[in-house]
């Protein structure tokens, strides 16, 4: 899953698709490195991001969609917290809605997950994007983030969900700590156990910054590669990456040192 952020302030690439043709050809560029799905941002979820208002982000992302759907047949999943976005991206043709705010208790967007058969992806956080780095505490975070699905697939399910729409994100970086994030890590085939194909999105993270030194972003590729290998070999579905050549290649390169 390439990720394509149409926003001024993400942590790693804020500002540098916001125009719609570059945001495209960045796309159509994903397509060339081998991507297996594209993934669509109008609103950043880094720590203390501004909210963004419906008609703002669907000024953002919609023409984008659209764009692309023409341009190539390329599955595009749209990244958002918001049941309007998502309806319009769906009706625009993106096949996948990739909810960081899975926590909700309003089923709103799972009803409409359900009405349109799109993809799923739920993912965990602790609180929202604008506290969800204050002091993140757990009792245990790999048996709480299982029992977080357990509650949560519930209500989706009973909104009418069906089981093969779901995918699950631990959400590493969104309410956790260094020591939270690479206990998840560790525990990633424990998850499996949750019965759903798992994603996983480490690149460019902050976690490199604190574990590793590093303070540019797009200096961070080479730790989120050895995280990409070591999450396909827990069992891993797919992989959440800004940089698509690289993770093809090492996951490439992965696959024939398994066979």
């Amino acid at each position: 899953m390439g990720i394509l952020n149409v926003t001024p302030d993400s942590f790693s690439d804020g500002g540098s698709y916001v125009d719609v043709p570059k945001a495209v050809d960045r796309g159509l560029e994903m397509v060339e490195e081998g991507v297996d799905l594209v993934d669509i941002g109008g609103e950043s979820t880094r720590p203390n991001a501004a909210d963004v208002d419906v008609a703002e982000e669907l000024r953002r992302v919609v023409p984008v969609v659209e764009a692309l759907v023409a341009q190539s047949s390329i599955p595009l999943s749209i990244d958002t917290r918001k049941v309007r976005v998502a309806r319009e991206a769906v009706q625009a043709g993106a096949v996948i809605i990739n909810d960081v705010e899975a926590n909700r208790q309003d089923p709103s967007m799972w009803e409409w997950v359900a009405e349109s058969g799109a993809g799923y992806v739920a993912m965990h956080m602790q609180g929202s994007p604008g506290t969800m780095q204050k002091n993140p505490q757990y009792d245990d975070v790999v048996e709480d983030v299982i029992e977080f699905f357990g509650n949560q697939l519930d209500l989706i399910f009973l909104s009418g969900v069906k089981k093969e729409q779901v995918m699950l994100d631990v959400g590493i970086g969104f309410g956790k700590t260094l020591d939270h994030n690479i206990k998840l890590l560790r525990s990633l085939r424990s998850l499996q156990s949750l019965g759903h194909p798992l994603l996983l999105g480490v690149s460019r993270k902050s976690m490199f910054q604190t574990l590793l030194g590093v303070e540019s972003p797009g200096k961070r590729t080479p730790a989120g590669l050895a995280c990409a290998c070591w999450a396909m070999q827990q069992g891993v579905g797919m992989i959440r990456t800004h940089d698509v050549s690289e993770t093809v290649q090492a996951l490439k390169m992965w696959d024939a040192l398994q066979s």
